[in-house]
Order: structure tokens, then sequence, then C-alpha cells
């Protein structure tokens, strides 16, 4: 039997699986994707799909890679795994975390892995907590995160998500997380005084906050240098810098959620270089393997390791994962690191994430494209019901990202917003395949 007539019992063997997001109306008649090459999916049925999502904002390398297969397929055979826990250790993961040292940010020189973005904010809120115990600030026990804000699914991860429909479903979420306006230029929620600019007035909801609150009960500030899955919100230049003055004057952490734009997708290896800032704890995943198999982590600065050595053994930080410095992944991920360098993709993100912003900046021609907006290679444009009102059009939103589908390009509703952040090794080209049909779709559903 040929994959096409195949299709229909992979479907029907699939409804044994439950979904992430799931809702039976997203996954009646799910594609089956049976191969990738490029930057392209190809479906069981015979679809060849432009993947404008790069899997799930992940795929940076692109697909089809035998170096990462060959790689995977010797650490296997030499040793797959071993538990990493104290007193063990492996060549892979000692190597990564000695290439991360650093690496990212000049103070982050301490590497805990993951097998994942949730695990790894999970982790590094209770890596803030233990630190202010050990500090003797037992109060500092509050998260502050953003609206709109992205950080897991997991419970601690879901509290820090600042978009409700991830958690009404499950009842009440864990105390203590608080959050503050996104710093969104487009569409600010807070109050703005008077000679503000959006970035100050985003910046002064957070110093306002740890002062209602009070500073001895703050542990830290966590935010995604550009916010993903709330709509591909790209901060002003002024904000992290003034936020990483409020976080050092009331003596807050700074938690940078780098699992989206780490490693390369913002055009920076890092995106806070952008704005020339560091944070006091930094996570990350998907892009360390471009998504060839499981891998995240967190890195702490020199004063967090520090106070995690000097523990005493009663009061060891006991934390850590099954899979962590998983040596399969680890040597994946160092061989991804070398390619990303190798083949010069930060800066191809860099370039053609200006040739995607610019192109999909005509679609604003178009009465429901509000406006256009990215950094690298993620990007968006914003959807709505008429530009004099500016609402919001979900609806619309989603039925363009269908169309899109059906057209050859895969594109992901964020809110009220179409994302696109394909491989970092897109050419100039696929770069305008990418805007040529999302503007054709635009065409044909206005001429309805």
């Amino acid at each position: 039997m040929t994959s096409q007539s195949n299709t229909a019992t992979w479907v029907e063997q699939d409804q044994t699986q439950l979904h992430p997001l799931q809702h039976p109306s997203r996954h009646s008649n799910p594609l089956v994707i049976e191969r990738a090459e490029g930057i392209y999916l190809y479906t069981s049925d015979g679809k060849k799909i432009l993947d404008g999502m790069a899997g799930l904002w992940n795929v940076n390398i692109g697909y089809g890679s035998t170096e990462l297969a060959d790689v995977a397929r010797e650490q296997m055979i030499t040793l797959p795994f071993t538990s990493n826990f104290a007193g063990m250790t492996n060549v892979p993961a000692s190597r990564l975390a000695e290439k991360l040292s650093g690496y990212a940010y000049p103070n982050l020189k301490t590497t805990l892995f993951t097998s994942g973005g949730s695990e790894s904010n999970e982790s590094a809120f209770k890596t803030a907590l233990f630190y202010w115990q050990r500090m003797g600030q037992k109060n500092k026990l509050k998260i502050i995160a953003r609206n709109s804000a992205y950080h897991g699914i997991s419970m601690a991860a879901t509290s820090a998500t600042g978009i409700s429909r991830y958690h009404t479903p499950f009842g009440p979420q864990v105390p203590g997380f608080l959050h503050i306006p996104a710093p969104n230029p487009h569409r600010y929620d807070g109050d703005i005084k008077a000679g503000e600019t959006v970035g100050q007035a985003a910046a002064r909801a957070l110093e306002e906050t740890i002062l209602r609150e009070g500073a001895d009960t703050i542990a830290a500030f966590i935010a995604e240098p550009v916010q993903g899955v709330g709509g591909v919100i790209v901060p002003p230049d002024d904000y992290f810098p003034l936020i990483r003055a409020i976080c050092d004057k009331y003596e807050v952490l700074f938690i940078a959620d780098e699992v989206i734009t780490g490693f390369g997708r913002t055009g920076e290896m890092f995106a806070l270089n952008h704005w020339r800032v560091q944070p006091d704890i930094l996570t990350f995943a998907k892009g360390i393997t471009s998504g060839y198999i499981p891998l995240g982590g967190m890195q702490i600065s020199d004063a967090i390791r520090e106070a995690i050595w000097n523990a005493p053994e009663a009061e060891s930080y006991m934390h850590g994962y099954t899979y962590s410095g998983h040596a399969t992944a680890c040597a994946v991920g160092l061989k991804n690191i070398e390619i990303l360098e190798r083949e010069h993709l930060v800066r191809n993100a860099r370039t053609s994430g200006e040739i995607l912003l610019e192109g999909l900046g005509t679609l604003t021609e178009f009465p429901q494209v509000d406006n256009a907006r990215g950094k690298g290679l993620i990007c968006a444009i914003e959807i709505v019901k008429d530009k004099t009102s500016r609402t919001p059009d979900m609806a619309t939103t989603n039925a363009l990202m269908s169309a899109a589908m059906q057209a050859g390009l895969r594109t992901r509703a964020v809110g009220n917003a179409l994302a696109f952040s394909p491989p970092l090794t897109i050419t100039a080209e696929e770069v305008e395949t990418i805007v040529q049909t999302m503007g054709d779709v635009l065409v044909k559903w206005n001429s309805k």
C-alpha cells in the first residue's frame, strides 16, 4: 500500500493519542507529516508545505540533517544514557556545559540540563526561591511575570503564563505569581503618563508592583525578550535596560526565558544581546538541538552557583530530572551549535529576517492587516476587524491560518496575529515565497 492509501489508517490510529492543546475541532482530520527536508514538510497524502513555523519555533537548522542523525546514532551506540545526578557525569554533557559557559552572557557560566522549556522555567523558579532562602531572605517567594507571557505547561510555568485560556480549565493556579502589562508598542494595556514611552510605562509597572508587594517578598521577574505565543511582541529599545536597573535596585532576580529566542532566532545568538542586558538566570530549549531531540536547560550567575555550592548537605539543592544531561541529547546539542556557527545561520536570521519583515509590511495594504512586527526570523502580522476600531479578529486569524495551510504555507495563529518563524536556513527567495503566498491568500480572502 502507498502512503496515501495508508493515511486514513494512520489518522484512525491517531485517535488513541491525546495531543497537546487538544480539542476535537482542531484535530478531526489531522495532516500526517511523513517526512521533511530543508524548510519543507511532506504529508502522507502528497502535500508539500513550507514550514513557516520551523516546527514549533525550533527547527533552526532545517530538516534532514544527516550530521545530527549520525552524531545521535554514534552516541546511542557508545552511551545512550546514564544518570547525571551528583556523583556521575558523561562526556557529552560535560563538553556541552563547558561550551555554554559564558556563551550566551558572560555572567552565566553554570548549566543545569532539562528536557524542555517548561522544565527549564520550573527549574528557574525553584532556583530563585532556593537562592533567597540561602541568602536569609525567606519572604522572597513571589514571581512577577507579564500579561500575554508564555512560559510553559507545567503547573508553575502555567501560573507564570499570562494567557488566561491556559489557566481556566485546570482550576486554581500556584500561588505567588503576579502579572503586569507587557511592553506591546501596538496595544499597551497599562496606563501611560504624559511624556512616557511604552517601554518606560511598562518598566514603571514592574517597579510599582515591587513597591506595592514589598521588595522583600519578590524573588524574581521573568520575561521573554520577544513574546512568542502572546503575539510576537517586540519590546521598545528602552524597556530591558530599565528592567535590569529596576531588578538591581530592589534585589530581584531577572529570569530571561529564551526558550524561543535562544540560538539565533532573532538575529543574535541570544536575544537580550540586542539591548546589551544580562539576566541572572537564563532558560533555553528548542533551538539548542533544532528540535531533533528533546533538550533544554537553565544557566545561573556565579552568585547563585555559590549559594548552591555552599549549602550544607542537609539543605542541598534537591532538584533535577531523570534526563538532565542526557548523553545523546547533549551530543546532538554540541553538533547543532557547531552547525549554527559554521553555516553563519545567526547572520542569516538577521538578514533574512529583515527581508521577511519588510515583505510582511507590504501586507498592511489589506484591510485586515493592522501591522507587521518582528526581530530576526520571528515575525507576525496582526489581524483586525477594521483599521479604525482595531478590534482583534481571532476568527479571521484562524481562518487565514487554515487558508495559508491549504495554499502550502504553515503559519500559526497566536491570538489575533499570524506568526512566522521559519528555519534559519531559509533563503531570500524562500522568504519571498512566504510573503507571496500570504499575499495571495489575502487577495483571495478579500475577493469573497
